[in-house]
This record gives C-alpha cells, structure tokens and sequence, in this order.
C-alpha cells in the first residue's frame, strides 16, 4: 500500500499536477437564529442552537442554577459585532455599528440565494476626512478543535461518546482543517454601490494573522468577490518538497477571525450598509487523506490539550464579558416589544 501511494505521488509530480480541494470556510445561513432561551427577566432571546457555548462556568458563586442555564452564547448573526477603529469609535458611531440577520426574499433569482439568511451589517462610519475601519467579528475567538456539544433539556452542555476527540464543533463554520497553501478565497456579498474595500482576516495552527483584501463594494446586487493567492507555485518541480513529522504536527488549519470594511478619507462617511452570504477557500491539503493504522489523537489526545488551554484563557475572557453583560442586561429597564421597535425605527 505504501509503494502504491509512493508511486502515485511521484507520478504527480512528475506529471506537474496540483490538485486542491475547496470547502465552505462559513456560511451565515447556518447561523440563524433557531433556538429560543427564556429568561424570566428581560423575556426570550434567540440563538443558533450548534454554536451555543455555555460560559456559567466562570461565574461567581452569588448565581442561581436558573441564572446560570441563561448565561450562553453562540455564533448567530445578532451576536457578531463591530469593532471600529479607535479614532472612530465615538459613542454614537459604535451604538449606530450593528449586525443583524436578514434574509432574501423567498422569489429572488436561483442565483441570488433565495430564502437564505444572510450577515447584514450597518457601520456608523464618521463624516470627517479621515481614514476608517471596522471589523466585523463573531462574539468569540472560534474554537479549532472544540468537541460537538448538545443541549439538554436541563440546559447542560454534553459530548456525546462518537463526537469525544474529533474536534469538529465549527469545521465549515469558521474553521477548515487540513490546509496546507491558501490557493484562493471567494465571498459572495450584495453591494450598495459604497465605494469602500473588504477584506478577510484569517488565522492558522501558529496563531499568524493573514489578510486577504478582495477590493471594492462599488456594486449592485450580489458579486462574487475573489481573490488568488499571488505566491501559489503551480508547478511541483518549483516548490520546496520537504518531508515533516506527521503527528502533531499534521493538522494545520484556517479559521475565521472577522471581516473588514475599509472606508477612505476621500470617500464619504456615515451609514455603510452591506450583506454577507457565505466565504469559501481553496487550498491544498496538508496530508493525505489515507486511512492510517492507528488513531494518534484518539491515543495522545495532544491536539485537544493544546487548544484546551487555549480556548479555556478565551473562555475566561468571554466568560466575564458575558457576565458583565448579563449583569448589566439585569439591571437595564426594559421597555414592552412595541415601544422598543418604535424606539428603533425612530434611530437616524
């Protein structure tokens, strides 16, 4: 089996041939809201049941059981914010900055993703001539390697024993394994006909940031934007072949960090309006896909410490935002349904 694959490696190379694969690195119709949590003090409020991470953990002793099966979060639409840049982030520009889901209408063209729930996002960008952006980012760092979860009736989180070690809680949302080099990047956005740039923030198994700028939103309707990696060596005979050690070190990835909308100083400010379908990506893959003896991650479980202790400090850091949050949330008053959308349709 060995000599075969040796063989049909060679013969690749031989032959020049680069194959890459392409997968969905998210799709924001997986994101909707789908999942109701009743809080008795400030009512319902919506989540995307996949995604839901439990944060009471790092909650003080002072809370209820009731209080803490409330203190979730997950990657819906309404959750992801927006960051502006210091030198715009002024209190009016940041509470007018937003995110929300939307959907196209159920009778638009095949092409233009009827029914399906998109990222809309309103930015507040300032007036004065000067340089701004914004990051549109989810409400948590997206873990890697995070076992799939569900939710019980008594609102635990729980593994069930044929997802323990696999890792695979936001593979196709926010996270794609096994990639070697980036070939390209693609993103389906509808236009408004703003004359500011997107762009795409990714980050790998090192924690290296990598921005990916795909131009300009001076469009109508729904573009694909694309964008190919300039460094990709198509030819085989071209590239640095080194052999490296399999495990660990085998199971490099990309993931989603936010996306970016740049206005210039010459252009004008105030509301930026766009919507975001999905973005996929096209890379080669850092290993084979070949049925191997044994399950080294299932043996040495390496992998999952790594990220453990990663996304256990994040998990602190989100948990006390959360918390603070749902503290505030507590102590805000809440006006009835009616008055709050009265409020919101009166904002400029």
């Amino acid at each position: 089996m060995k000599r075969v694959i040796a063989i049909l490696i060679m013969t690749l190379m031989l032959a020049g041939i680069v194959a890459a694969d392409e997968e969905v690195l998210i799709d924001f119709d997986q994101l909707s809201a789908d999942f109701t949590v009743t809080d008795p003090n400030i009512g319902d409020h919506q989540e995307n049941q996949r995604t839901i991470v439990d944060f009471s953990g790092v909650a003080g002793s002072s809370f209820t059981d009731q209080e803490r099966a409330m203190m979730k979060t997950s990657l819906a639409i309404k959750n992801w914010e927006i960051r502006l840049s210091s030198s715009s982030r002024t209190v009016v520009n940041q509470e007018y900055s937003l995110a929300k889901q939307a959907r196209v209408r159920e009778d638009a063209p095949e092409s233009h993703f009827p029914g399906k729930y998109v990222l809309g996002v309103r930015i507040h960008f300032p007036v004065e001539m000067y340089h701004a952006w914004a990051l549109i980012k989810p409400p948590f760092e997206i873990p890697a390697y995070q076992d799939k979860t569900s939710m019980s009736d008594d609102g635990t989180m729980t593994v069930a024993d044929e997802d323990k070690g696999k890792g695979d809680m936001f593979t196709n949302i926010g996270v794609v394994k096994n990639v070697g080099v980036l070939k390209s990047l693609d993103m389906n956005v509808h236009g408004l006909n703003f004359p500011h740039k997107i762009s795409v923030i990714l980050k790998n198994a090192n924690n290296e940031e990598q921005e990916v700028l795909l131009g300009h939103l001076q469009f109508d309707g729904w573009r694909k934007l694309h964008w190919d990696n300039p460094n990709y060596i198509f030819e085989v005979r071209n590239r640095d072949l080194r052999a490296y050690p399999l495990y660990p070190k085998s199971s490099p990835m990309v993931k989603l960090v936010g996306i970016r909308i740049y206005r210039d100083a010459l252009h004008e400010g105030d509301d930026f309006i766009g919507y975001i379908k999905d973005i996929s990506i096209v890379f080669d893959k850092a290993v084979l896909d070949v049925n191997r003896d044994i399950d080294d991650e299932e043996v040495w479980g390496i992998l999952q410490k790594r990220e453990e202790a990663r996304r256990t400090a994040e998990m602190r850091r989100l948990g006390n935002i959360q918390v603070l949050r749902y503290l505030e949330t507590q102590k805000m008053h809440h006006e009835d349904q009616d008055s709050a959308q009265q409020q919101q349709q009166q904002q400029p």
